[in-house]
C-alpha cells in the first residue's frame, strides 16, 4: 500500500499544473458574469441610468434623436451649431451666386476685348478707333478716348515733344487698365475669405457641438454609443459643410484669379495697339511738319 501511495503521489503532483489554469479561468469568467448581472442593480441603486438585459432603459431611449439625416441633425443641434452651419450655407450660396453673375461678366468682357482687338488692327489712326469703337462706356472706348484727349491737350505742343506726349497718354493709359482690372476682381477677394475661414468656422461648430456631447455624457452618466454617437454626429456636421463650402469657394477663386489676369493681359494688349496709333499719328505730324517746313 505505501508502494502504491507512493507511486500515486507522484501522479497527483504532476495533474497540479494542469487543473490550476482551468480553475482560474473559471473564477474569472465567474467574476466577469457576477459583475455584469450585479453591478446594474447598483447603479440602479444609487440613482443612475441602466442598460436592462434587453436594451437600454426607456427613458434613455426616449431622448435620442430617431432622424439622423442631415436635416434631422441640424433641427438637433444647438443653438450655436445652428448658427454656424446656417452662416456656412449662406456662404456657400454666395460662392456659387458670384460664381454665376462673374462668369457672365468675364465671359462678356473678354468677348469685347478680342473684339475691339481686332477693330484697333483695321485702323490707322486715332480717329478712325474712335469711330471703330463706337461709344459705349467700356475700358476700350475709355483707353481710345483717355489717348484723343491727350492729343488734344498737347496739339500745341512741339512736334519734337513727342516722347513727352507718348508718356502722358501712357499715364492715362495704364490708369484706365488698373481701374479695369479692380472693377473685374471686385466679389474675389470675398471668395478667397470664404476659402480661407470656413473650415475653421466649421471646426468651432464641432468643438462646440463635441463640448455639449460631453456635457450630455456626464449629466446622463453613461457612455452607451447609441447616447453619445448622435451628439457627436451632430458636431461634426458642421465641419462638413464647412468644407463643402471652403472648397468650392478656393477652387472658383483660382478660376477667376486665373481669368483675371487672362483679361488684364487683354486691356494690356488694347492699351498697347491705342499707343501705337498714337504714336503713328505723331510720326505722321513730324512728317507733315517736315514737308510744310520744306515747302
Amino acid at each position: 500500500m505505501r508502494g502504491g501511495e507512493a507511486e500515486g503521489e507522484p501522479a497527483l503532483t504532476r495533474s497540479e499544473p494542469r487543473t490550476t489554469p482551468r480553475m482560474l479561468l473559471a473564477a474569472l469568467v465567474l467574476s466577469l458574469f457576477a459583475a455584469m448581472v450585479w453591478a446594474p442593480a447598483v447603479y440602479a441603486e444609487e440613482g443612475a441610468p441602466v442598460e436592462a438585459v434587453g436594451g437600454m432603459d426607456t427613458a434613455v431611449l426616449a431622448t435620442l434623436p430617431h432622424d439622423l439625416s442631415p436635416w434631422g441633425m441640424f433641427l438637433g443641434a444647438d443653438i450655436v451649431v445652428k448658427a454656424v452651419l446656417i452662416g456656412l450655407a449662406f456662404a456657400s450660396v454666395l460662392t456659387w451666386t458670384i460664381w454665376l453673375a462673374k462668369s457672365f461678366e468675364l465671359s462678356g468682357a473678354r468677348r469685347r476685348a478680342r473684339g475691339a482687338m481686332r477693330a484697333l488692327s483695321s485702323v490707322a489712326t486715332l480717329p478712325e478707333a474712335l469711330a471703330a469703337v463706337g461709344k459705349g462706356d467700356g475700358p476700350t472706348q475709355a483707353l481710345v478716348r483717355a489717348a484723343d484727349l491727350e492729343m488734344r491737350v498737347s496739339a500745341d505742343v512741339s512736334a519734337t515733344d513727342k516722347d513727352g506726349i507718348k508718356e502722358r497718354v501712357a499715364s492715362r493709359l495704364e490708369r484706365i487698365e488698373a481701374a479695369a482690372g479692380r472693377r473685374m476682381s471686385i466679389g474675389t477677394g470675398l471668395l478667397a475669405t470664404i476659402g480661407a475661414t470656413a473650415p475653421f468656422v466649421g471646426l468651432f461648430g464641432t468643438v462646440w457641438g463635441i463640448m455639449n456631447s460631453f456635457i450630455g455624457i456626464s449629466q446622463s452618466q453613461t457612455t452607451n454609443l447609441a447616447v453619445v454617437a448622435p451628439g457627436i454626429a451632430e458636431a461634426l456636421l458642421a465641419t462638413a459643410i464647412g468644407l463643402v463650402a471652403a472648397i468650392p469657394a478656393v477652387v472658383i477663386y483660382n478660376m477667376f484669379a486665373r481669368a483675371i489676369a487672362a483679361y488684364r493681359a487683354g486691356i494690356a494688349d488694347v492699351a498697347a495697339e491705342v499707343l501705337r496709333l498714337v504714336s503713328r499719328d505723331l510720326d505722321r505730324q513730324a512728317t507733315q511738319s517736315l514737308r510744310k517746313a520744306a515747302e
